[in-house]
């Protein structure tokens, strides 16, 4: 009997080897989610969710009383220890108020300094830059063939995140920005977007080499608009880093994963763009669709600093926190969950929940006016000289950075590209390692997760700057004490 269960368990052992690839991520994806969610204990008030229904969420979330951001939620500690250095000024995470209102402005200035003509040429020429350095020696590992354009294997979040580097650097300051400073902002921008996705530990050298080298720039060389007045001149560089060369170089980068990475895994999406089929709104629409399935904030917090009413059901009390999901919100609202852009031709098919830059009346995304132009730019760029295939999962959070293969146009003189044969066995090479590589990367998300909470939590970053700043008679701390 024994050697009859010995083979049995040797199977059942390769059997359940084989299977990890397609289970254990996703536990440990849920377990994170689990413990995240109760970092605020039973003041977290999901949304939507049985107190919040899916009906009042754009109405909660855009009530004037919703409008806390830090003080009073255990949360904040997290994001403010992800986000140092200078959190507290960080336009995202300021409470509401004269800095808060001082730093919204000067955001909104240095954003409007452009045109859309503007926006459009310096997109293209920092995309075309970056492009130029693949057939360089610091082009990406991975090429197949010799020098000149061949299929490369890129990480798409990394692809782009020197070119928005670039441009935002031009936008604050006005000039091209040098290739030393692109890779401080680079390196403090992955830094960051890796310790909120818990693949990495902070390196808050890396960090302090941006801080530094912004606060002597601004000493010799400040941006053409003004900073904020109510800021130090070492909260002013704490601004434009968290503001500009951390939350708009990390987030339109994964945008940019995003889209690229959902045009490399439907074909015929992608052929319709390539072949000139494509109406010339037809991008717009897989932009949109895009950030339908993968919206780029997750659960966004709001303390409430006042009661708000609702018709038929209980106040929400003052002092709740509130957590707006936006996956859960926009997946409400769409009719199936295929990848289909033709659904924006018509309103009658549009998805009727759709909010990928926030909601107008609650700290929209400063972005909102051009982020769909610069997307469709930088998009065009690359499709001119490549065609996109992969077959790597992509899901929301795209910890895997978005595994692409980028194949030279077959119009390119120089181009060489694989037969039907190499590329479906490249494809399914990269599926198989895709799988693969998530077991050691969500356990790793699991443990630096739970130890970064940890952490968070025992230095109290948000906690503690409250406990010693100046407040009003409710307790609040007084905007522009700090």
């Amino acid at each position: 009997m024994s050697g009859m269960r010995r083979p049995a368990a040797a199977a059942a052992a390769v059997g359940l080897t084989a299977s990890l690839p397609y289970w254990l991520p996703r536990l440990v994806i849920d377990l994170r989610v689990r413990l995240f969610a109760r970092i605020n204990g039973e003041e977290g008030i999901p949304a939507p969710g049985h107190e919040v229904p899916v009906e009042e969420f754009k109405q909660v979330y855009g009530h004037p009383a919703a409008n806390g951001r830090s003080q009073g939620a255990a949360l904040s500690d997290l994001f403010w220890y992800w986000l140092a250095p200078g959190p507290e000024v960080h336009q995202e995470h300021l409470e509401p108020g004269p800095r808060y209102n001082d730093v919204a402005r000067t955001t909104r200035q240095i954003l409007a300094g452009l045109s859309r003509d503007q926006w459009t040429e310096l997109v293209a020429r920092c995309t075309r830059r970056v492009l130029d350095e693949l057939d360089g020696p610091d082009g990406p590992e991975g090429c197949d063939g010799a020098s000149g354009a061949r299929v490369r294997r890129v990480r798409l979040r990394d692809l782009m995140m020197p070119v928005w580097a670039e441009v935002y650097y031009e936008v604050v300051f006005r000039e091209p920005c040098p290739r030393h400073v692109r890779d401080m902002i680079v390196a403090n921008a992955d830094d960051v977007v890796s310790a909120l996705k818990c693949t990495g530990l902070r390196h808050m050298d890396r960090r302090g080499r941006l801080t530094a080298y912004l606060r002597g720039r601004l000493a010799s060389a400040p941006p053409p608009v003004p900073l904020p007045s109510l800021l130090t001149q070492r909260e002013r560089a704490y601004y434009l880093q968290g503001t500009f060369f951390n939350t708009a170089v990390v987030q339109t980068s994964e945008a940019m994963a995003h889209l690229l990475l959902a045009l490399a895994s439907h074909r015929s999406v992608q052929d319709r763009l390539l072949t000139g089929a494509a109406d010339a709104d037809y991008l717009d629409h897989v932009i949109n669709e895009t950030l339908q399935h993968f919206p780029l904030f997750g659960v966004a917090h709001r303390i409430t600093t006042g009661e708000i009413p609702r018709a038929g059901r209980p106040p929400i009390p003052a002092g709740s926190v509130l957590l707006f999901n936006y996956p859960e919100y926009q997946r409400s609202g769409a009719p199936d969950q295929r990848f289909d852009p033709g659904r924006w031709l018509s309103a009658d098919t549009r998805p009727t929940r759709f909010i990928p830059f926030g909601v107008t009346a609650n700290r929209p995304c400063p972005a909102r006016g051009f982020a769909v132009l610069t997307m469709r730019v930088a998009a065009e760029e690359v499709l001119r000289r490549f065609r996109l295939a992969s077959s790597a999962e992509h899901t929301r959070s795209l910890p895997n950075r978005g595994p692409c293969l980028l194949i030279p146009r077959a119009g390119r003189p120089d181009a060489r590209t694989w037969g039907p044969v190499g590329r479906a066995a490249r494809l399914a090479g990269m599926r198989l390692g895709d799988r693969w590589a998530a077991i050691p990367r969500s356990l790793t998300q699991l443990v630096l997760g739970g130890y970064m909470v940890w952490d968070a939590r025992r230095q109290g970053l948000c906690r503690n700057y409250f406990a010693t700043a100046p407040g009003d008679s409710a307790g609040r701390v007084v905007a522009g004490n700090r």
